[in-house]
């Protein structure tokens, strides 16, 4: 079946779906921007990995309200909401929870009972994620790919939507541990948030230092957004944009003949299949959230930045040549990779 077809077949079939799914993004974005100024490629990055069902990290310097964008989010999709704030002490049972034993009043017996953890929630911040150890941090990779958790023997499904949204300080480093590279691979985008500009920041400083405080509206609910996700993974896709997604991701990949030698000179590790994977989601989102029913390839280029940045791993030339990832990610999109 021509890829023609497959589309107009999804047309007829979801359209009313993939409506509902560019209004909610619309809705979504109007009612975050009662709160916070600009960042509107960070908004859209946040909302296409929501609606890929997908996992996103953000970076930024402290005081650039990533805090407070998760739980505004929290609150207009009118979703649970839990906060962990990552410390050295904390433990996996701290997130996952843990067995307690308990007296049974009538009869005297003695039995176990789970309780919860915060990571049973729509929503998981999981704030300044590189203040645990790795063994506390590896509580959440279970989480993340499979949505359950098991506890003393036991497996425990988490609730849908679930979607972890961890936060890193980039310039603080004392005291912290970096993310293990399985780690990072379960975020499907890692969002950086950079200062305002000027006007921007005037407009914060007056918003928070009036008495005005703006009313959110809550816009969806868990099931509308389970069925959004449902709709992204439906919308048709030209094997020529597929094979699109893997050629970028391939060549990121010292080890594969074809990488540009300016890849083997300055990468250590590329990306795996997971950054093919979430380039085609991501693109698949971001096409509908624009009223659009195709993916094309510059689709995939936008995303190609949040998807590829902590899946590249620099090596000692690179760090010699001052030269960065995103700098590499630049140098693989000026490729002519559309006939790849």
């Amino acid at each position: 079946m021509s890829d023609n077809q497959n589309q107009q077949d999804w047309i007829n079939d979801d359209l009313e779906s993939a409506e509902i799914l560019k209004n909610t993004h619309k809705s979504i974005s109007a009612e975050i921007k009662k709160i916070i100024i600009g960042q509107e490629q960070v908004i859209e990055e946040l909302l296409i990995t929501l609606f890929s069902q997908g996992h996103c990290l953000i970076v930024g310097v402290p005081g650039l309200a990533k805090t407070l964008l998760i739980s505004t989010l929290s609150e207009i999709l009118n979703l649970s909401f839990n906060r962990i704030q990552f410390t050295p002490d904390l433990m996996p049972s701290d997130i996952t929870g843990t067995d307690i034993l308990q007296d049974n009043s009538e009869t005297g017996e003695r039995s176990f009972r789970f309780m919860q953890g915060p990571i049973f929630a729509n929503i998981l911040l999981a704030d300044e994620i590189n203040r645990t150890p790795p063994k506390t941090q590896s509580a959440l990779l279970q989480a993340m790919q499979e949505y359950q958790v098991t506890a003393g023997g036991n497996t425990y499904h988490l609730n849908r939507p679930f979607f972890v949204l961890a936060t890193q300080n980039p310039i603080e480093q004392e005291g912290t541990y970096p993310l293990p590279e399985a780690q990072l691979d379960r975020f499907m985008f890692n969002i950086y948030i950079d200062y305002p500009s000027q006007p921007d920041e005037r407009q914060i400083v007056m918003n928070t230092t009036s008495a005005h405080e703006p009313t959110l509206n809550s816009v969806t609910n868990s099931d509308e957004i389970t069925r959004i996700q449902q709709v992204v993974r439906k919308v048709p896709v030209a094997e020529s944009v597929v094979d699109f997604a893997v050629a970028l991701t391939r060549l990121s990949r010292p080890s594969d003949p074809a990488a540009p030698d300016f890849i083997k000179n300055w990468v250590n590790w590329g990306a795996g299949t997971r950054a093919s994977q979430y380039m085609v989601l991501g693109a698949k989102a971001r096409a509908v959230m624009h009223g659009r029913y195709h993916v094309t390839y510059d689709d995939v280029k936008s995303i190609a930045k949040p998807v590829l940045r902590h899946r590249i791993l620099t090596n000692f030339n690179a760090e010699a040549d001052e030269i960065t990832s995103l700098e590499i990610i630049d140098k693989l999109l000026e490729l002519n990779l559309e006939d790849h």
